[in-house]
């Protein structure tokens, strides 16, 4: 992957992980890339400049208010010459300040002057991550069109336990290599995307449901928003935000899930059925809440097969399942395929510790209905997306198909 010939902005921020913006330096160079480093004020605390310019070869941007900088006007050239702008590590801080608008120094300057994709690499301590201001202002920034990473689970500079941790070198650079080159190889599609579980009710405070984050669906959505596609996303509950762009219809039920899917299929030209359907529903759900500590019997009813249903009723449209297996993956897998009647199904072992349910990374295998079977490494789930989207166009323009009836 080289990014020879590329102009990049590397932001730095008063983060602990601001060391690691060295190692990110440096992997951009070795792939051919110029890049002007821009250090917050905050970040010469953890991170000097002379570092940064020993490495980049440039000059770094510090002050813009220091009228002995010959600097403290280059913000608009700069801002306009470059092909993207990341900023890693970002902190809530600078995500605040980007959101809202606030240019009170070099870098955030920059951020309003560009024009180029902006690239934001959170790393934060604590539950910040989770803070409903964070939470809303990164949705701000998406909204916008900037990429916001998710930073990794692990460890934190705190000894607290959390979601915060600066990303890998290599997902940085590959997420930097999808914004620099966006695929708009789904421009013309209309992708029915279904993500998350559903709730049967049993009473009004208690229900039946499946491990499902959605992580995977959402994934999926954004993925083919990013290359063009017009999206859908049919979404039991999850604590994910939607993605900005995607018509978002949210159901609770798979009742609910089967009405939502059937009333957009006519139009998709791509489905994928990414859900964790809950396959039975409490037959007679009470109206009050059960009280009581004493044996209790359930009379359960199997839900539709919405799956089967969308490839009987498809007009062509290129169906695509999900199977969570524990044993024999790929046997149970193939005859899942065979008996729904779809195109491809993404099967996965959901026994194994993360990858899967509510984790960050998948390992996959893809089985196709003309017999083909491509196994996917783990990886992060937006990769895995992206490379499903990717092995649909695939099998599609193969040769032309015609769709089971």
């Amino acid at each position: 992957m080289s990014l020879e010939g590329r102009e990049l902005i590397l932001g730095v921020t008063g983060s602990i992980a601001a060391y690691k913006a060295v190692y990110l330096l440096r992997e951009l160079g070795r792939l051919g890339a110029g890049v002007t480093v821009c250090l917050s004020e905050h970040a010469r605390e953890f991170v000097g400049p002379l570092t940064f310019r020993t490495l980049s070869g440039r000059p770094v941007l510090t002050n813009l208010f220091d009228p002995q900088s010959p600097d403290a006007v280059e913000h608009v050239a700069l801002a306009e010459r470059c092909h993207a702008v990341v900023v890693a590590p970002a902190t809530a801080n600078i995500i605040a300040k980007a959101a809202h608008g606030i240019a009170d120094d070099f870098l955030t300057t920059l951020l309003l002057a560009a024009r180029a994709p902006v690239l934001m690499v959170p790393a934060m301590d604590g539950g910040m991550w989770e803070h409903p201001a964070v939470v809303a202002n990164v949705a701000t920034l998406r909204a916008r069109g900037v990429t916001v990473l998710e930073p990794d689970s692990g460890a934190l500079a705190s000894g607290l336990s959390g979601k915060g941790r600066f990303p890998e070198i290599a997902d940085i650079v590959e997420s930097l290599h999808r914004v620099l080159t966006p695929a708009r190889d789904l421009a013309g599609e209309r992708v029915l995307v279904t993500a998350g579980p559903t709730r049967e009710p049993i009473d009004p405070v208690r229900y039946i449901s499946n491990r499902s984050s959605g992580k995977m669906g959402y994934g999926l959505a954004v993925a083919a928003l990013r290359r063009g596609a017009a999206v859908t996303l049919v979404s039991g509950p999850t604590a994910l935000t939607p993605p900005a762009g995607a018509v978002f219809v949210p159901v609770q039920t798979a009742e609910e899930m089967r009405e939502a899917v059937l009333q957009h299929l006519e139009k998709a030209t791509i489905v994928i059925k990414a859900a964790a359907v809950a396959d039975y529903r409490a037959r007679h759900a009470a109206s009050a809440k059960i009280k009581g500590k004493h044996d209790l019997m359930l009379e359960l009813t199997p839900n539709a097969d919405i799956l089967a249903e969308v490839a009987a009723r498809r007009t062509g449209a290129f169906v695509v399942g999900f199977a969570a297996e524990t044993n024999d993956v790929a046997a149970n897998a193939r005859a899942k395929l065979e008996a729904k009647g779809i195109d491809l199904l993404v099967a996965n072992d959901v026994s194994r510790s993360g990858i899967g349910f509510d984790a960050d990374d998948n390992e996959v295998l893809l089985l196709d209905r003309w017999g083909g079977a491509r196994p996917l490494p783990k990886m992060r789930k937006t990769a895995v997306a992206d490379a499903i989207l990717s092995h649909v166009l695939s099998l599609r323009t193969a040769a032309p198909r015609k769709t089971p009836a």
